[in-house]
C-alpha cells in the first residue's frame, strides 16, 4: 500500500513524521485547491490519498474561500479517486457535531456550528459518503504540544488531544484499512484539563460563540483499534 499525504500543516506534518509517507503541499510544491487539474498527475503512483488540506480559520465569514478549500476541492478528489481506483482518506472535524447532542456517534444526525467552516466540512463529508467508492473520513480535533497558551477553557468538553496522539490514531486506522466514518479522539475532557497535562495554565471561560460540547462517541474507533 503506497500512501500520499496532501498538505503539511500540523497534522499532516506529524503523520508524515510518524510514517515517512510521501507528501505534497502548497509550500513545497505550489499546489492550490483551485488548480487541481495542473497537479493531479502527482497522485497517480499511490494507492491511498490522505487529504490534510483545509481552511481552518474557524469563524471566517469568507464563504467563497471556505467552500473552495473545504468542499469543492474535495469533490475533485472524490472524482479522481473513483476514476483511478484509489482510496481517499479525508481529515474532517468534530465541529460537524457542534450543534448536535453530546457524545455524538458516526451515524448521528450532524448539526454543525453556524459558521462556514463547519458547514463546508460537513458538505465535504456528505459528498464523500454519497459519491465516494472507497473512503475513510476521520472526524477529529488536535492541539499543539505543549499547550501554547497561558489560559485554557474550562467550559468546553472535547475528545481532542495533542497532535502526535491524534496522528497516531489516524495512521493506525489507515494502516488497518479502516473504511467509512470514524470519530477519532481520546477520553472526554475540558480544554483546561488537556492543557494541564503539559503546563500550568489559567482556567477561563470560552467566548460565547464557541460550542461548549463537541464530544464524540469513540467506541467504533476503540473497537477497531482494540483500545
Amino acid at each position: 500500500m503506497s500512501v500520499l499525504v496532501i498538505g503539511d500543516g500540523s497534522l499532516g506534518k506529524e503523520i508524515i513524521n510518524q510514517t515517512g509517507w510521501d507528501f505534497i503541499s502548497r509550500k513545497k510544491d505550489g499546489i492550490t485547491t483551485d488548480n487541481f487539474d495542473e497537479w493531479m498527475w502527482m497522485l497517480h503512483p499511490y494507492d491511498v490519498i490522505v487529504n490534510c488540506i483545509a481552511n481552518t480559520n474557524t469563524y471566517s465569514n469568507d464563504k467563497e474561500v471556505m467552500m473552495r478549500d473545504n468542499y469543492k476541492f474535495v469533490t475533485h478528489l472524490v472524482n479522481f479517486c473513483n476514476e483511478m481506483g484509489k482510496k481517499l482518506v479525508h481529515i474532517s472535524t468534530d465541529y460537524v457535531y457542534a450543534g448536535s447532542y453530546e457524545n455524538a456517534s458516526e451515524d448521528s444526525i450532524t448539526v454543525p456550528d453556524r459558521n462556514w467552516y463547519s458547514l463546508s466540512k460537513l458538505f465535504a463529508d456528505e459528498h464523500i459518503v454519497l459519491f465516494g467508492k472507497n473512503y475513510l473520513i476521520c472526524r477529529l480535533s488536535h492541539k499543539p504540544y505543549p499547550f501554547p497558551y497561558d489560559d485554557a477553557w474550562v467550559d468546553v468538553l472535547t475528545n481532542a488531544d495533542y497532535t502526535s496522539v491524534i496522528s497516531d490514531l489516524v495512521v493506525r486506522l489507515i494502516e488497518g484499512n479502516g473504511v467509512g466514518i470514524y470519530n477519532v479522539g481520546t477520553e472526554i475532557k475540558t480544554i483546561y484539563e488537556l492543557a494541564m497535562k503539559t503546563k500550568e495554565v489559567n482556567p477561563i471561560n470560552s467566548p460565547i460563540h464557541v460550542p461548549k460540547n463537541v464530544t464524540m462517541n469513540i467506541n467504533k474507533l476503540k473497537h477497531f483499534l482494540n483500545l
